[in-house]
């Protein structure tokens, strides 16, 4: 694998270029945790199980995502660099699948809200563009982060190479073997990736004597990238789902459809997502319960999940690590442990033991229901929607689409279904394949 050396790389680029943003890409970002009846409970030390400060999170984070991750601020401003990137491919289409309400049979009216239309392929670079811009801006030159299918892993390289950052990226094993495509797009924008477990960090190395035949885990993958990152003073942490800054970003998915429903004259009756750490899920649905808690609308909200990583329906809603080795701070949330090593998957972005605390919090409260969907189920519903629509879904997607068929089936009067549509699947073919 060749990459850029580091003395030929561009200097960070965060000042905006006078690209002409679309008037229909949000100005701000949603936080619900200014509507929420009850605050999220706060993340932990590790150490010593109080509440965390910023400075305890200063050498993982830049200062500007830490102040978002604590925000109760219901409007965060989206930098004008961020929304010149979001241009790239924002507003992403919100579609009615009619040949899918036909091929159903049903009286319900089905839209898709379609990620898949970034670079990457996924609604991962939502995120990604605004971390690298914040650690740009406080001169980090390097991010190290973890990724699961390799949506993450490959929007964070994207967004490194656009604002002049390095990117190192551990992708667990079982991905790291299964989708090289993945891999080849990291290293097409100049990131560098690892299979997880590795023997590169103290972390890798104990799990691997420990069990030198691990298919590996988000939470193993974390490890050793908060560890890489907390041993180099250039470098900084990147999050792709879960935390509370995370779901912040994602909200453009959820702003965009709501406004594009309002201007066919479409209200949401239910809304399906794709459920793993809980950023698309998040950031699809925490406007529309955003409005639900101001307005008194009633849109429900489906998390769909693996059948083979239940954390919201079979989980424990309590404090637990995001990581294997205990270097994270405690989350209050749904988890399956943090030793829990779920089943080389297809969907590998939904092979996470916990969900995001925001998410996990929200169905505590009641704003939101669970499903677990079988990957036989999952992996059917996306080759209906395939032939139906000629989209071939992310099989994280197919989750969504799985409950959302059954719900539509199901329906005996006109509803507004919400489908969020994660990602493409062209370059997890080979799950296809192996499914068929």
């Amino acid at each position: 694998m060749t990459t850029t050396p580091d003395d030929v790389r561009p200097a960070p680029r965060t000042e905006p270029l006078g690209v002409t943003v679309p008037s229909t890409v949000p100005t701000h970002w949603y936080n619900l945790a200014a509507d929420l009846p009850e605050p999220c409970p706060p993340a932990l030390h590790p150490g010593t199980r109080e509440p965390l400060t910023p400075d305890d999170l200063a050498p993982l984070f830049p200062m500007a995502l830490i102040a978002q991750e604590v925000s109760t601020e219901r409007w965060v401003e989206i930098p004008q660099t961020v929304r010149e990137l979001y241009a790239l491919w924002r507003p992403s289409p919100l579609v009615r699948a009619v040949r899918l309400e036909r091929a159903l049979g049903t009286p319900a009216r089905i839209y898709y809200k379609y990620e898949g239309v970034s670079p990457v392929g996924s609604h991962k670079p939502n995120t990604a563009v605004a971390q690298a811009y914040y650690n740009a801006v406080e001169g980090i030159t390097k991010l190290t982060t973890e990724t699961g299918a390799g949506q993450w892993g490959a929007s964070l390289s994207m967004a490194c190479a656009l604002l002049g950052l390095r990117c190192e990226v551990w992708q667990v094993r079982a991905s790291y073997d299964s989708k090289p495509y993945r891999r080849m797009q990291m290293e097409t924008y100049g990131g560098v990736c690892h299979s997880s477990p590795s023997e590169l960090t103290a972390a890798g190395r104990a799990i691997l004597a420990s069990d030198p035949e691990t298919t590996g885990s988000l939470g193993m993958a974390i490890s050793e990238a908060v560890e890489a990152a907390a041993t180099d003073p250039a470098a900084h942490y990147a999050l792709g789902s879960v935390l509370n800054h995370v779901l912040l970003h994602q909200s453009v998915i959820g702003q965009e459809a709501l406004a594009q429903l309002d201007e066919i004259g479409e209200g949401a009756d239910v809304v399906f997502g794709c459920a793993g750490g809980g950023s698309n899920l998040g950031g699809l649905a925490f406007p529309f319960l955003g409005r639900n808690l101001r307005e008194g609308t009633t849109t429900r909200v489906v998390a769909c999940e693996p059948a083979a990583c239940p954390s919201m329906t079979q989980g424990e809603y309590r404090y637990d690590f995001g990581d294997v080795a205990g270097l994270t701070p405690l989350l209050k949330m749904h988890t399956l442990g943090k030793d829990f090593v779920p089943p080389p998957i297809h969907a590998g972005g939904l092979r996470y033991h916990g969900m995001a605390p925001m998410v996990s919090h929200a169905y505590e409260l009641g704003l939101m229901s669970a499903i677990a969907v079988e990957q036989g189920d999952a992996f059917a519903a996306g080759i209906e929607f395939a032939r139906a629509e000629g989209i071939i879904p992310a099989p994280e997607s197919t989750h969504a689409v799985a409950g959302a068929i059954a719900h539509a089936r199901a329906a005996t009067e006109p509803e507004t279904i919400v489908i969020g549509l994660s990602g493409n699947g062209i370059l997890d073919l080979p799950a296809y394949h192996q499914y068929l």
